[in-house]
């Protein structure tokens, strides 16, 4: 039996908005195979938790929902550092692995532009900051929580590095945007056991969950039409 397959959206926005407004659902669908679109706490259909220390056991907490098994992951930005940090920990559940939206970022923490986000997302806005009027925008929607948003970013995350990134034992498909602002990748890719490498062209962070060329080499690594 093939393998099912998780996936796990960016931040301030929800599985329905993620995967389900861009066709995703809708083609995995057609394989015949679990399908496990998961909600991040506090976004989407999850409770508000607005304590930061409320977001301690967030990975723990949605590997608990991943159906039995090794399993197929996709994660955009936020849910593709969540699936690194769970197949970092727990690499016997995963089969394959699908990461976009991340790559330089992971290594070099901004303590400034998170506080910008921060702020933004909490109802601030600055109109000179195109990034930061998007993550506004994401945060006006009405399945996420502002305050539960903020708690998040202040809350303790578990790290992304060279040493975490060597415990992955199944193949990863890195795909980023040639305009993300999270890349480029190459760090990533190189510090990964068994990686593969899709740029998407004239693509930046926030089109890539809607790009079909993310769609078409996610199905493809994936086998989801073997």
């Amino acid at each position: 039996m093939a393998p099912a397959i998780v996936l796990i959206h960016g931040f301030a926005t929800s599985s329905a908005r993620t995967w389900g407004e861009t066709g995703w659902l809708d083609i995995l669908g057609d394989s015949g195979r679990e399908i496990a679109a998961l909600d991040v706490p506090g976004h989407g259909q999850t409770p508000h938790q607005r304590d930061p220390e409320s977001f301690a056991t967030l990975e723990h907490d949605l590997l608990e929902q991943f159906p039995p098994g090794p399993v197929d992951a996709i994660g955009f930005s936020m849910g593709a550092r969540i699936l690194l940090t769970l197949a970092s920990e727990h690499p016997e559940r995963f089969h394959r692995l699908v990461v976009s939206g991340v790559g330089r970022n992971l290594f070099e923490f901004d303590e400034q532009r998170k506080a910008a986000i921060m702020a933004v997302v909490g109802g601030e806005l600055d109109p000179t900051d195109p990034q930061a009027r998007y993550f506004h925008s994401l945060a006006e929607s009405g399945d996420v929580d502002r305050q539960s948003l903020v708690a998040m970013m202040q809350a303790q995350r578990p790290v992304v590095d060279e040493a975490s990134l060597a415990k992955i034992s199944c193949p990863v498909l890195v795909v980023i945007g040639d305009s993300d602002f999270a890349g480029p990748a190459t760090e990533l890719v190189n510090n990964l056991n068994n990686a593969e490498h899709k740029i998407l062209r004239n693509t930046d962070h926030f089109a890539t969950p809607k790009s079909y060329g993310f769609i078409e080499a996610a199905i493809d690594f994936l086998e989801v039409f073997p």
